[in-house]
């Protein structure tokens, strides 16, 4: 394992990729696991950076941002915030940051650091204390060393997999699943825009 402590921050790129086995080895098909994460969850939703579209085949470039909206970044740590205290999960945790966004918005440390690897998608495996990535000091430490934001994590997770956010580059949402108690918060949460998922819904994507 690839040591990272920065001013107490704990991000860890991991050379044993054990810990991520569970979405490697899945039997789901890729994109199902790459949008909507890990099956088995009791309960699912979306949480939308973007409206969902009005229409089929409508454009994502159509659609702007509303004003006073949180980054997705800062909805994913506003997220994972409300899972870590209405859970009791552990704080060590784990992401998985996919390598398409270029060598340099990496830091070295990473990209020394094996891959995991799905059909479709490979992503480097960090090891991360969930509240430093919660509070941003994780965002600030990975600039701090890169001059670059941090990319979103495609995969977030503590290390009893109480639950799991899954991010892909391509839809205008993440997935949460978890418990139903433990997302029933984040329906109501005002900073966010989070919406359950039935089962064998049609999920909207834009174009």
């Amino acid at each position: 394992m690839y040591q990272w402590h920065d001013r107490g921050v704990t991000f860890l790129p991991c050379s044993d990729l054990t810990a991520a086995e569970w979405i490697a080895t899945s039997d789901e098909h890729w994109w199902k696991l790459v949008t909507m994460g890990p099956a088995g969850f009791p309960a699912y939703a979306r949480l939308r950076f973007i409206p969902d579209p009005t229409y089929e085949g409508q454009s994502e470039n159509e659609v702007g941002r509303p004003s006073g909206i949180l980054s997705d970044m800062e909805q994913l740590r506003v997220a994972a915030g409300s899972l870590l205290r209405h859970t009791g999960s552990p704080s060590e945790g784990y992401l998985l940051i996919w390598d398409g966004w270029g060598e340099d918005s990496f830091p070295d440390l990473v990209l020394r650091a094996p891959r995991v690897v799905v059909p479709g998608r490979e992503y480097y495996l960090c090891r991360v204390s969930l509240s430093d990535f919660v509070s941003g000091t994780i965002e600030d430490s990975w600039q701090a060393k890169t001059d670059r934001a941090m990319p979103p994590p495609a995969f977030i997770w503590p290390k009893d997999r109480a639950w799991c956010i899954t991010q892909d580059v391509d839809p205008h949402w993440a997935s949460i699943g978890a418990e139903q108690a433990m997302i029933d918060p984040l329906l109501t949460e005002p900073r966010l825009d989070v919406v359950r998922v039935e089962a064998n819904q049609k999920l909207p994507f834009y174009f």
